[in-house]
């Protein structure tokens, strides 16, 4: 790599630390962080010894001590439209992006490394990613043109999780060759890499199901695994939409509802009519559980037309949309709130150290006693994989940097079109 161990860099909007953690693998030495939130401060203290700053907005760019990598993964508010070109300050101000600008201005580091969440990509219809990439063209950086969007599964890591990373080189250092990734070439993944055994959780009654959520559960299974249809839906099922159209709860408003309302009801309608004798005995049953209410009386089944099909082999996920199910090949993203997923192998939900090996921490990593807040700080974290492997390949890894070339992840074949091959498994 173009790097040489023992290089400098900062850590802004920090959290608990995955940018850190990955560039100090690779040789790094961290000089200064910065995170508004005091709990991910604590968190990020107790693991790498720094203490980070407060609200970067009002740290001056003089304040922060050289650095040759400048790291963010930074909140992405609205951004002016990239029409106006009125320059970097006007167009960024108000954003945390701006304060990215006025470092990157001040000290010129030779390389940064920053990542939002994938709508980055298109908001604003493409004007905030086109003004991003102006004003770190306008700072001095090469970066490339069209937003690299990446996930972990990408690169066999078990969680669903696209993110766009943006790669900067200042422009006296080197040039950026263009990333490509053919999405057919995805790795299979396994939900077995991260999980622990059982016998290795010491307070794994904390993390099964009562035995009224594993009931509540077995009657899903048991509406999925009787139910009589083309096949099994993909739409959401709705239990109180289980019934004659006119015993709907929408039926006297339906024709003012939105367009996918009136549908998921009628397919729902249509279920009931050709499922009448099995539901009628089904649903009492069902109703007599006491977490089969609101948004667990629902049902969001993301697996497919499966021959057997077993919720309990499955992953899941309790959203306000319902009990999501999807196959047991990778997580669903890993977000901020308690949607922790339940393994269905297992009985239980994951626990804090699945989700850090999921974010690619290692088993030295501390997260916080408050299991709450671990949950929320992982999933608000980057993954460290990740981290690492847009790092060396701005750094200049040749061998990466071949791996990801039109030449290699498209090859030609003998119509001189590019050659496809077609993954056997569904997507997300």
């Amino acid at each position: 790599m173009n790097i040489e161990k023992g290089f400098k860099f900062i850590d802004l909007f920090c959290g608990i630390g995955g940018f850190h953690q990955a560039m100090a693998d690779l040789g790094g030495e961290c000089v200064y962080a910065s995170d508004i939130d005091a709990d991910c401060r604590k968190t990020y203290e107790h693991n790498y010894g720094i203490k980070p700053d407060g609200d970067i907005t009002k740290v001056e760019a003089a304040d922060i001590p050289e650095h040759d990598v400048l790291c963010g993964g930074f909140p992405c508010q609205a951004f002016s439209k990239a029409g106006k070109r009125l320059g970097f300050a006007d167009e960024t101000k108000g954003t945390l992006f701006f304060d990215i600008c006025r470092i990157l201005k001040h000290h010129q580091p030779k390389y940064a490394l920053l990542e939002n969440v994938r709508n980055l990509a298109s908001h604003d219809h493409g004007n905030t990613w086109k003004v991003i990439h102006d004003n770190l063209d306008e700072l001095g950086y090469n970066v490339i043109d069209e937003p690299v969007i990446f996930s972990p599964h990408y690169i066999g890591v078990p969680q669903h999780r696209e993110r766009v990373f943006i790669m900067c080189v200042r422009k006296d250092i080197g040039k950026l060759p263009p990333f490509y990734f053919n999405i057919n070439k995805i790795p299979k993944c396994s939900i077995d890499d991260i999980l622990l055994d059982d016998n290795e959780i010491p307070d794994l009654d904390k993390f099964q199901l009562r035995d009224d959520q594993i009931e509540w559960i077995d009657n899903w299974n048991e509406f999925i695994q009787n139910i009589k249809c083309d096949k099994l839906p993909g739409f959401p099922i709705w239990a109180d939409c289980l019934c004659p159209i006119e015993e709907s709860p929408f039926f006297e408003t339906l024709d003012q509802q939105p367009k996918w309302l009136q549908n998921f009801v009628i397919k729902n309608n249509e279920l009931w009519s050709k499922n009448k004798e099995f539901l009628a005995e089904w649903l009492p049953k069902a109703k007599k559980n006491k977490n089969f209410f609101g948004s667990k009386a629902k049902l969001e089944w993301q697996v497919g037309d499966v021959e057997n099909p077993n919720i309990w082999e499955h992953i899941m996920q309790i959203r306000p949309s319902g009990l999501r199910v999807k196959p047991g090949t990778y997580f669903p993203a890993l977000v901020a709130i308690t949607q922790t997923s339940i393994v269905g192998k297992r009985k239980r939900f994951l626990t804090p150290r699945e989700c850090a090996r999921l974010q690619s921490f290692p088993d030295t990593f501390q997260y916080d006693v408050k299991r709450t807040q671990a949950y929320k700080q992982f999933g608000n974290s980057i993954n460290v994989g990740l981290v690492s492997f847009f790092a060396r390949y701005m750094f200049g890894d040749k061998e990466l940097q071949e791996k990801y070339s039109k030449n290699v992840q498209f090859p030609l074949g003998d119509d001189g079109q590019p050659r496809l091959e077609f993954p056997e498994w569904d997507e997300d």
